[in-house]
């Protein structure tokens, strides 16, 4: 069988590192807020070309303390409208209820599967404070476009990077185009911990002071609190274990981005839509890390069993869209065509920087030989 993603495999490769790492925290004796934390808070920092990285215990958690933040700083206020996304997971819009502001869901690009400009603009209106600018699969969404329109009409951008470490346009990179960024380290992430991790970029000090004092119980100062704050920090040991990880990151998404092309050039099925077009070579492919390698179908239930009879394990990202979930049936009625469309027909293949050329190759076949 080949996994869907072998993170055993993945992390095996740097096991004496990250071994090291976690005795090196073992032995030190300090495992909250401590020096192994600074190190990959600035190392991310820099990796991102931002000045500041605050380091928070999930993805989730970075999302709802910036958009709190925010509301500290008087920013945002209860009700005020964030745009993001449709067929986004849906951490993106728990992020914005969860400060009580209002979700406006606007319909993807078809062929990025992220955020469009043009809807964005359509949906901008006088009470929009922000837009939530998902980074979906891996690929940076139209970040000149998006923040232009943010400029323009005077509106807070976040990033959801979750999906996108080390995915650039113009040579900046994803957490380092918005006025904030949320990451997750969750492991089966391009850079993944061996828990629950998360991160917030920043180049604004005022942002970043308030995001640090937020996530550990409101205090900026031991004993003393500024605001009532949340339990939310990244631990010493998997800061340790990022930082090992942090050093290989590149190396991965460069076979990550190999084994797309491998796919786009060799599976020539017309029923199944791929993301990116045949020919594209390694230098066009700076916007996209390959988090997932996402296919469409119209026939998903059948391709997906036939994958699996050929001995590979595919993943459905996502099956039901936020809009449609129990947890948001006041969204239910919304008309969103083109993204229940998308939720119906994705489906994820085997990507991984632990993937051999032999592996690629039963996918391709596979796929190939796929009859609806």
């Amino acid at each position: 069988m080949i996994p869907f993603l072998d993170l055993k495999q993945v992390n095996a490769v740097y096991r004496e590192e990250l071994v090291a790492a976690a005795t090196r925290v073992i032995d030190s004796g300090w495992y909250i807020q401590g020096e192994e934390v600074k190190k990959f808070e600035q190392s991310f920092a820099d990796y991102c070309g931002t000045k500041h990285c605050i380091g928070v215990a999930n993805g989730l958690d970075a999302l709802i303390l910036v958009l709190r933040a925010w509301k500290v700083l008087g920013k945002l206020k209860d009700g005020d409208e964030v745009i993001v996304p449709a067929n986004t997971y849906i951490a993106s819009i728990l992020a914005i209820t969860e400060n009580k502001l209002k979700p406006v869901l606007v319909e993807p690009d078809p062929h990025t599967f992220n955020i469009c400009p043009a809807n964005i603009l359509s949906a901008i209106s006088k009470n929009t404070k922000a837009i939530l600018a998902v980074h979906l699969y891996g690929q940076l969404a139209a970040m000149p476009e998006i923040m232009a329109i943010a400029s323009e009409h005077n509106l807070l951008v976040l990033e959801d990077s979750a999906q996108s470490h080390g995915a650039t346009i113009l040579g900046k990179k994803a957490g380092n185009w918005g006025h904030a960024s949320g990451f997750s380290f969750y492991p089966g992430k391009n850079l993944g911990a061996l828990g629950d991790a998360g991160a917030v970029t920043t180049s604004d000090d005022e942002l970043a002071q308030t995001i640090r004092a937020l996530g550990n119980y409101g205090s900026h100062k031991k004993y003393e609190n500024l605001y009532q704050g949340v339990n939310s920090r990244l631990d010493e040991l998997q800061a340790a274990l990022l930082t090992v990880k942090l050093k290989h990151l590149d190396v991965e998404m460069q076979r990550r981005r190999e084994v797309a092309i491998a796919y786009a050039n060799e599976i020539n099925n017309p029923l199944i839509r791929l993301p990116i077009n045949k020919g594209v070579s390694l230098e066009n492919l700076e916007s996209h890390v390959f988090h997932l390698f996402v296919v469409r179908t119209k026939n998903r239930s059948a391709l997906q069993q036939h994958l699996l009879d050929s001995g590979i394990q595919t993943v459905i990202h996502y099956p039901i869209p936020p809009h449609k979930q129990q947890a948001y049936k006041g969204l239910a009625e919304l008309e969103l065509k083109l993204t229940v469309d998308m939720h119906n027909e994705v489906l994820s293949l085997p990507i991984s920087p632990v993937m051999t050329g032999e592996q690629v190759k039963v996918v391709v076949n596979a796929c190939n030989s796929f009859k609806g």
